[in-house]
């Protein structure tokens, strides 16, 4: 196996400064809905080690180095019952959080691309890992698979009497779904096409 050590860099940098703006968002909204546990716990904070999680880091460090990074920073605890709206809308408010700070940052390098401030050659190429990254790990997020924020999302808009029934089974058996699809390349396949998709819709024809 052939490692590009100063791009498998490159993306560990970018991944590391992606998912901390993922967890802060998801830190506040829930605190912009009323709830300041995160804000208690020190999570409304732009700092890397306040967001680390070590399941979450190995990953990132292990995908990175097999060609493509993804990965996830420490899951940020909220209360619902202080919510200052429907607990279930609160929830669903803030797991959708963290995947829309990604595509927000897709979209803005995406555009910064197509406007040529990453110039080119190598510049514009960590652009384009910049945007790739940000599409992965939106998607990656939005899966319905705990503890990722798409399980959250399906739970905040199942009837109450299935949503206990998912979360149930999720919280069980959820962490070994996800660990054998990562493990078998199945992950990578659900996510590359539509991720492939999105990116050369984003940044047009560029040659990277």
């Amino acid at each position: 196996m052939n490692i590009d050590f100063a791009q498998s860099l490159i993306i560990l940098v970018i991944l590391i400064l992606c998912i901390t703006v993922h967890e802060l968002a998801h830190a506040i909204a829930a605190d912009a809905l009323g709830d300041d546990t995160p804000r208690l716990q020190g999570r409304i904070t732009a700092a890397p080690w306040a967001h680390f999680d070590p399941l979450g880091a190995i990953m990132i460090v292990v995908t990175t180095l097999s060609g493509f990074g993804i990965g996830w920073g420490k899951p940020v605890q909220t209360n619902p019952a202080n919510f200052t709206v429907n607990p279930r809308l609160g929830m669903a408010i803030v797991a959708f959080a963290g995947p829309l700070s990604n595509i927000i940052m897709a979209v803005g390098g995406a555009m910064a691309l197509r406007f040529g401030l990453f110039g080119h050659g190598e510049t514009q190429i960590v652009g384009g890992l910049f945007v790739l990254i940000n599409i992965s790990l939106a998607l990656f997020n939005l899966l319905p698979i705990y503890p990722l924020d798409g399980s959250h999302l399906l739970t905040s808009a199942l009837p109450t009497n299935l949503a206990f029934k998912y979360q149930q089974f999720a919280r069980q058996y959820g962490v070994i779904l996800f660990l054998g699809l990562a493990l078998t390349g199945v992950l990578g396949r659900i996510i590359g096409p539509a991720r492939d998709a999105i990116f050369a819709f984003l940044v047009g024809p560029l040659s990277l």
